[in-house]
């Protein structure tokens, strides 16, 4: 097996009397799809915060690609290539899809932020476009982002994490919010770009059936602890499990 990805070794964080992350021990190895499930409260947001900076822990350490980063600013941590997309989508709302993927594109390849320029540089049309593509976004590019489907904001979010050509990708909850008759197919969009730009991801979610049909491997989080992990139906099937959490 390949050497990790992302490593957690022995990481604990509490807030006062909550543990929200206790001795979590967890791999993640390249190429593959991680599904963190659990309870409301139980730490699985928690985990990605501490993964991109946004929270330290009280001990313990995260490695990716064997280097540490625990401790390291979001944005340090963003340029050694991890993104996050998150439960509510950070967008401009009131401009279009298309001006969206531009912005996120010239953020990206100058290092600083000019917004305005991304408007009037044609060299931006092209990136953006290719991303249009990618997350099947191309039919509401000229929409507002406030004026689209909650499914296709979720895919312009993960567009947006893409633009930084991560190697790896936190998604926290991305069906939340998109009605049962979408989740499918928005997530077998969201895993073809994922698999086409070769990229790790690791994903909170609460609907279980995309779970087992998406997963390569299913960690349950439990007061901040990993419970079990392993294969989808083998997690999903064990009866504590199902009991404790579903």
């Amino acid at each position: 097996m390949s050497a990790p990805l992302l490593e957690a070794r022995g990481v604990d964080l509490h807030f006062g009397g909550v543990q929200a992350a206790k001795d979590v021990n967890l791999q993640i190895f390249p190429g593959e799809f991680f599904f963190i499930i659990g309870q409301n409260g139980a730490g699985k947001s928690t985990f990605l915060n501490i993964c991109t900076g946004y929270l330290k822990p009280q001990r313990g350490e995260i490695l990716f690609q064997g280097r540490p980063i625990t401790g390291l600013a979001p944005r340090a941590i963003t340029r050694a290539g991890i993104a996050r997309a998150f439960q509510h989508p950070q967008l401009f709302m009131q401009r279009s899809v298309r001006d969206n993927l531009r912005f996120a594109v010239a953020a990206h390849g100058t290092g600083f932020w000019r917004p305005w320029r991304a408007l009037d540089d044609p060299h931006f049309d092209a990136p953006a476009r290719r991303l249009l593509q990618l997350c099947d976004l191309e039919r509401v590019a000229a929409q507002p982002a406030a004026k689209v489907a909650e499914g296709f904001r979720k895919l312009l979010d993960v567009a947006l994490a893409l633009a930084l050509e991560p190697t790896l990708l936190l998604l926290d909850e991305p069906t939340s919010g998109v009605s049962s008759a979408d989740k499918h197919g928005i997530m077998t969009t969201l895993a073809q770009a994922l698999r086409k730009e070769r990229v790790t991801a690791v994903f909170v979610e609460h609907d279980m059936e995309v779970v087992r049909r998406f997963a390569d491997r299913v960690g349950v989080w439990a007061n901040g602890q990993i419970l079990i992990s392993g294969p989808p139906e083998a997690v999903l099937d064990d009866p504590h499990v199902r009991e404790f959490v579903l």
